[in-house]
């Protein structure tokens, strides 16, 4: 069965001129099945937005394919495009800014159902906004107030309410909860569980937050430098991460019982992240990898299976080059911890994290 959403070998570089170009996504492979969630991850400016916004063409593609129920969106016509996104929405990361604050609650989530004529009647359109509001937890007394007058948590839900209004298939959540409080994080990451459920949404969830990624994806990619370094279940790349960098993210994660705390090891990665204009040559962690060898500089990994469903970018684990030294490939002491010091974020049923 094809996925719902296949990326292939997709680019984005920006040209600055002078003969100076942001790569910001370059090369990135990924297929998202229907129903999941797929976790990205990366520090900041590894291109994770850039790549999520090039899969609903909100920027547009410098080269490679984005096929959505096999169909290539980066070929579509401007007219087909905008069809096309009735059945693939955003959830933005500021959730205010994302909310024109001259029209009230109810012309912000009426304004898909318009767009793509989904309400015989203005009667309909109404009763499909106050739905809309109940679904994702706000009374429908408010829909004829404006967006400050909402809380930052309420203010996202308009936001999630403004994307179900479309009866999208795919959502792009793009780092939808670091702009809320702690408590309300929680509420946020349940009810976006709890729809995908009920309607059956496939996500591409992006996220700094590696307790967040955790404890909402089925299975998660890394970013470093727009390039894909790991990927894998979300239970797998916790327990057993393969890349040194993925091993420092994890290792980044407070566990909330001082005792654990203290005892953990912390990887510190040294130097900066390079600059996405002039990446190095061959591995593009090797300037910051503890494990670099003269070959990972001259040598780009591809990302392939390491083992079952677990694929990491890394020469010197990777079975295709047999001569370099391996480094061994199992989780790090001392990283992670139990289920009772993970945050109240949601656990899905049968994902034991």
């Amino acid at each position: 069965m094809a996925p719902l959403v296949s990326i292939a070998d997709l680019k984005v570089h920006f040209d600055l001129g002078r003969r100076r170009t942001v790569r910001a996504v370059d090369g990135v492979s990924l297929d998202i099945p229907a129903g999941e969630t797929l976790g990205l991850v990366g520090e900041s400016g590894c291109g994770k937005t850039t790549l999520g916004r090039a899969v609903l063409r909100l920027v547009e593609p410098t080269g490679g394919k984005v096929l959505f129920r096999d169909t290539d969106i980066a070929q579509l016509s401007k007219s087909d495009l905008r069809r096309m996104r009735q059945h693939m929405q955003m959830i933005f990361q500021d959730p205010y800014a994302s909310l024109d604050p001259r029209m009230t609650v109810g012309q912000i989530i009426s304004e898909p159902i318009e767009t793509f004529a989904l309400a015989a009647t203005r009667e309909d359109k109404r009763a499909r906004v106050r739905e809309l509001m109940q679904t994702v937890g706000l009374s429908e007394r408010f829909i004829n107030r404006y967006p400050h007058e909402f809380s930052g948590g309420q203010q996202q839900r308009i936001g999630i309410a403004r994307a179900l209004a479309a009866n999208p298939a795919f959502i792009v959540a793009d780092e939808p909860i670091s702009a809320l409080d702690v408590s309300i994080q929680a509420q946020i990451l349940n009810l976006m569980e709890k729809l995908q459920r009920e309607r059956h949404l496939t996500y591409l969830f992006i996220s700094h937050d590696l307790r967040a990624i955790r404890h909402t994806s089925h299975r998660v990619a890394v970013m470093y430098l727009g390039k894909v370094v790991e990927l894998a279940g979300a239970r797998e790349l916790y327990v057993q991460p393969l890349m040194p960098y993925t091993k420092a993210l994890i290792s980044a994660v407070p566990v909330p019982d001082p005792v654990v705390e203290a005892q953990r090891r912390r990887i510190v990665l040294e130097g900066d992240v390079p600059s996405p204009i002039d990446p190095p040559s061959g591995c593009r962690f090797h300037t910051r990898c503890p494990y670099a060898v003269p070959a990972c500089s001259e040598v780009e990994p591809n990302l392939v299976e390491i083992q079952p469903a677990h694929y990491a970018a890394c020469i010197r684990i990777s079975p295709e080059e047999p001569d370099i030294d391996r480094v061994a490939p199992g989780a790090t002491p001392g990283i992670g911890g139990s289920k009772e010091q993970d945050p109240p974020y949601v656990r899905r049923p049968g994902l034991a994290v």
